[in-house]
């Protein structure tokens, strides 16, 4: 996926979790986030931070921010983005071979998967997460508790109890990576959902990414540590 209109600035402050306050020119600009978590780790004063402009005129926030970097490392933030990663990557051919249906949130349960697919004989649900929390070289998901993840953790194992296959798929937001694990430190209950998940056949995986200011593409896959 690529982004256009792309600027660079300074990071300042995050009033709330919509917005942030971007020196870009010279001038403080009021920039949507495109990721609601918390990112305290990346969005520090004086971060070095990559905005995409709107082309709406229309828009209270004239800038996006969709990209930061840590030290030597250039992280994706576009909460949005995994999903788009995921789908090219398995209408690439990469997730399942003949793959004949890729459709997007599909309910089954008490949750909204983010992806259906078959291939010939072969049906199954996959959810995908985005993952930004980078320490010591690997990664981690959560960066902050998620009762929604858990859910959708447990969602899977049911729908893997139905007959259908099941994914969970960490898309890594950055590349060069060690390896992948859940935060137990900051959400346990996430961890042990999917230990659990992964004992009832639903598939654990991890993708990075190669990121640059405009570009985000799929990349390789990554350990999966649980």
């Amino acid at each position: 996926m690529r982004y256009n209109r792309i600027k660079t600035g300074l990071f300042q402050a995050r009033p709330n979790r919509f917005i942030a306050h971007v020196e870009i020119d010279g001038k403080i600009e009021v920039c949507h986030v495109k990721n609601t978590g918390r990112c305290r780790e990346l969005l520090v004063p004086g971060a070095a931070v990559y905005l995409e402009e709107s082309q709406n005129p229309n828009r209270k926030t004239r800038f996006d921010l969709v990209g930061v970097e840590k030290g030597a490392r250039l992280i994706n933030m576009d909460a949005q983005a995994p999903n788009k990663i995921f789908q090219e990557w398995a209408q690439g051919g990469h997730f399942r071979k003949n793959l004949t249906l890729l459709r997007p949130e599909t309910k089954f349960g008490a949750s909204r998967f983010d992806f259906y697919w078959e291939a010939g004989e072969r049906a199954g649900f996959a959810e995908v997460k985005g993952v930004t929390l980078e320490r010591d070289g690997y990664v981690l998901f959560p960066d902050a508790p998620t009762q929604r993840g858990v859910k959708h953790l447990e969602e899977l194992v049911r729908a893997r109890e139905a007959g259908y296959e099941a994914a969970v798929c960490f898309i890594v937001q950055m590349e060069n990576v060690g390896w992948f694990q859940p935060n137990d430190e900051t959400h346990p209950a996430f961890g042990a959902a999917l230990r659990r998940a992964r004992e009832a056949g639903v598939e654990v995986l991890a993708l990075d990414c190669r990121v640059g200011p405009d570009f985000l593409e799929a990349g390789k896959w990554v350990e999966v540590r649980l």
